[in-house]
């Protein structure tokens, strides 16, 4: 197989990883100075943009959507009166407003990114060992135990045991027995067995790591992180003259 002709990503532009963690670097810096509605709007619209480039079409405007909607209700509740209300959502929705491309951003990458191509990219960053296996499993780590907690959910309807609010509610006990020990005791052995199976797998070993895909940094990578840049530019901008 030509190695050089092999994306990983049927859909949509392929980024370096190394590329992405610039981006989502800059992503933060600019969610945390952003000085207005305007600039936090462009903001999550240039992180649409990227993820329909990286073939996250349908997540990138579902995600727009819901921050346009939310953009609604900011202008709404900046139309009331000072009071409590007033207060307690204007806090909120600036956590929110700091929060969320960062969230939005990342979500993306996570999609968009196998473990091996982002641990690929980190060896050739040349970041330690101690470093690396610690992220390998985390990243590992998330996926095994939702994939758990799926398995756990299956096996409890049938005994009409469900994991939600009114579930707890009505049988506390139960629930707790059911669901939360099994989940519990599934989160440590996950951890001790991905340790074991990275290790198993390679992770320590001194020589260059192989990836099927071919990690480099191309065009594309440098116009993202230039326009990341220029927009963390014009935040900076942007907060002097206000």
């Amino acid at each position: 197989m030509n190695r050089s002709a092999y994306t990983g990503n049927r859909f949509g532009l392929q980024f370096d990883p190394r590329t992405k963690i610039v981006l989502l670097i800059l992503c933060v810096i600019s969610a945390t100075i952003a000085s207005s509605l305007l600039y936090e709007s462009a903001l999550v619209f240039a992180i649409t943009v990227f993820g329909c480039a990286s073939g996250k079409v349908r997540r990138s405007l579902f995600c727009m959507a819901f921050y346009g909607a939310f953009y609604i209700l900011t202008l709404w509740i900046r139309s009331l009166e000072k009071g409590v209300l007033y207060t307690v959502f204007t806090s909120w929705l600036g956590l929110f407003y700091t929060v969320y491309p960062c969230a939005f951003l990342s979500s993306i990458i996570l999609s968009t990114t196998k473990v091996n191509e982002f641990l690929t990219a980190m060896n050739k960053a040349h970041i330690p060992k101690k470093v690396l296996i610690p992220l390998a499993v985390m990243l590992r780590y998330i996926p095994t135990v939702r994939e758990d907690w799926g398995y756990i959910k299956d096996a409890m309807r049938l005994r009409d045991v469900t994991p939600s609010l009114f579930g707890l509610l009505k049988n506390p006990a139960m629930t707790v027995e059911c669901l939360y020990v099994p989940l519990l005791m599934t989160a440590s052995n996950t951890a001790e067995e991905l340790s074991c199976a990275a290790v198993t797998r390679g992770i320590e070993n001194p020589k260059p790591r192989t990836c099927l895909l071919a990690i480099q940094f191309r065009g594309r990578d440098l116009v993202a992180i230039v326009l990341a840049v220029l927009i963390l530019i014009l935040g900076f901008i942007r907060e002097r003259m206000v």
